[in-house]
């Protein structure tokens, strides 16, 4: 299982937790597994079978798009999601 970090502003779509557990050897696994078990989360966190351009996904402190997307290897590592912030003038 990966401890998965959940943000404000995407705790209401897993009942207010702040961590929640999610299995997968992948972060696409992982991401997959909870989308399964949360629903409103696949809209939030895939666009066409692709992560979501304002989704950022850090394992162990790494953004995995600098390192092999969602085919990264998870190996014990937690994960983040952050959506993008917009703003500023």
């Amino acid at each position: 299982m990966t401890a998965v970090r959940i943000p404000p502003t995407l705790r209401g779509e897993v009942g207010g937790e702040r961590q929640v557990e999610a299995d997968g050897a992948s972060v696409r696994e992982v991401l997959e597994d909870l989308a399964r078990r949360y629903p409103a989360l696949e809209s939030q966190l895939f666009e066409g079978g692709q992560l979501a351009s304002f989704v950022n996904v850090y394992l162990g402190g790494e953004d995995v798009r600098t390192l092999d997307g969602l085919d990264t290897a998870v190996d014990g590592h937690s994960m983040i999601l952050l959506p993008a912030m917009a703003g500023g003038s």
